[in-house]
C-alpha cells in the first residue's frame, strides 16, 4: 500500500484539499490491485482552508505522519510568500532525503521551493504567479505554461482543481495508463460504473490484470472490437476450447470472455465519446457494437447513462475546468 500524506497549511484552498482522494480513491475503488492510504496532515497553527467557503478540518495526523510516507503532496496556502515554518521545512527536507515523492500543487510549489529543494530543478505553479516565482526564486527553471512539471521526484502543477493532473499523473507513474484511463472517467463524471451496479451476471468487480497466459488473446480482442467477435473465434484463437477458455478468463479476470468483451467494447465507447466527435452510428460500428440502438443498450446498462448524455456531461466538466483555469481564485 502506498502512502500518500497532504500536508494542510493554514489557508489551503478547500479543493486542493479534497481533490487528491477523490482521485486516489477513484483508482483504488475500480481497481482492486491498486491501493493508497491517504492523510490530511496539518502543520502546527492551522486553522482552516481558505476561502471562498472557508471550512475546519479535524485530522489525527500532524507533521511526523510524513515520516514514513511514500508521497507528499503539498497544496497551496494564503501565506505562501512567506518563509514556511522551520518544522515545515525540516519535514519536507527530511521526507526527501529519504527519497520520498514530493508534490506541489499551485502555490505549494513557492513552499517547497523556500525549502531549496527546487534549486537547480523544474517546476510550475499557478500561471497568474508563474512570474513571481521566477524573480523569488531565481535557481528554479520555471515552466510558466505547464500543466504538471516533473523533475526527478519532484512533481508541481499550476493547481487547477487542485491539481488534478498531478494526482492522475502520480497514478499513471504508479499503475500505468490503463488505470489512469478509468480513474480519470470516474473523477471528471463520478458516474455509476459497472463496479456499482451489477449488470446481469457480470461481476462487481474489476478486471484485475492478467498473470500473462491470456495477455496475447486479450490484446488481439482488445485490437478487434470492430468485429463480430463468437466465444468460438476466441477460443480458436487462444488455441484453446471453450470451456478451457471460459475457466481461464474468470480465474484470471473475474469474466467470463465474452462479458470482458462487452466492458472493453462499452470503455471504448467512453473513450470515443470523450476525445472524438463520432457520430453514435460510427461509434457503434468501431466499438462492434452494431447499431445505436444496441449501443444505447449496452452503454445505460453500464453506466446508468446515455452516450448523449455522457459526452456532453464530459464536455461540460473539461471546459469548467479550463474556464477555472483563468479563475484568480483558482491560483492559489
Amino acid at each position: 500500500m502506498s502512502v500518500i500524506a497532504v500536508l494542510a497549511l493554514d489557508g489551503v484552498p478547500g479543493h486542493q484539499l479534497t481533490t487528491p482522494g477523490l482521485v486516489f480513491a477513484a483508482a483504488a475503488k475500480h481497481h482492486p490491485w491498486v491501493s493508497y492510504d491517504l492523510r490530511i496532515c496539518t502543520a502546527p497553527n492551522f486553522n482552516g482552508t481558505g476561502g471562498p467557503a472557508a471550512f475546519r478540518i479535524e485530522t489525527p495526523w500532524g507533521l511526523e505522519a510524513l515520516e514514513d510516507a511514500d508521497t507528499v503532496l503539498l497544496p497551496g496556502c494564503t501565506s505562501f510568500r512567506d518563509a514556511p515554518a522551520p518544522a515545515v521545512a525540516d519535514a519536507l527536507r527530511s521526507a526527501a532525503a529519504r527519497g520520498c515523492r514530493i508534490g506541489a500543487i499551485g502555490t505549494g510549489t513557492f513552499v517547497l521551493a523556500a525549502t531549496g529543494l527546487l534549486d537547480g530543478r523544474a517546476a510550475t505553479t499557478s500561471r497568474h504567479h508563474a512570474a513571481e516565482l521566477a524573480r523569488r526564486y531565481p535557481r528554479v527553471e520555471v515552466d510558466p505554461d505547464g500543466s504538471v512539471v516533473s523533475h526527478g521526484p519532484f512533481h508541481s502543477a499550476a493547481g487547477v482543481l487542485g491539481g488534478l493532473d498531478l494526482c492522475l499523473r502520480l497514478v499513471t507513474i504508479d499503475h500505468g495508463e490503463a488505470v489512469v484511463i478509468e480513474t480519470e472517467r470516474q473523477a471528471f463524471l463520478q458516474l455509476q460504473s459497472p463496479t456499482d451496479e451489477p449488470v446481469g451476471n457480470v461481476p462487481t468487480t474489476a478486471v484485475a490484470p492478467s498473470d500473462g497466459s491470456l495477455e496475447e488473446v486479450i490484446q488481439w480482442m482488445e485490437a478487434n472490437l470492430q468485429h463480430p467477435l463468437t466465444l468460438t473465434q476466441i477460443a480458436g484463437h487462444a488455441k484453446l476450447g471453450t470451456r478451457t477458455l471460459t475457466r481461464r478468463f474468470r480465474t484470471e479476470t473475474g469474466l467470463s470472455p465474452l462479458q470482458y468483451l462487452l466492458r472493453a467494447r462499452i470503455q471504448l465507447a467512453q473513450r470515443l465519446l470523450e476525445r472524438t466527435d463520432d457520430p453514435i452510428e460510427r461509434i457503434a460500428a468501431r466499438t462492434g457494437l452494431g447499431t445505436p440502438a444496441n449501443l444505447r443498450h449496452h452503454f445505460h446498462r453500464h453506466t446508468c447513462t446515455t452516450p448523449g448524455i455522457y459526452r456532453n456531461a464530459f464536455r461540460s466538466l473539461a471546459a469548467a475546468f479550463t474556464w477555472a483555469d483563468q479563475d484568480e481564485a483558482e491560483h492559489l
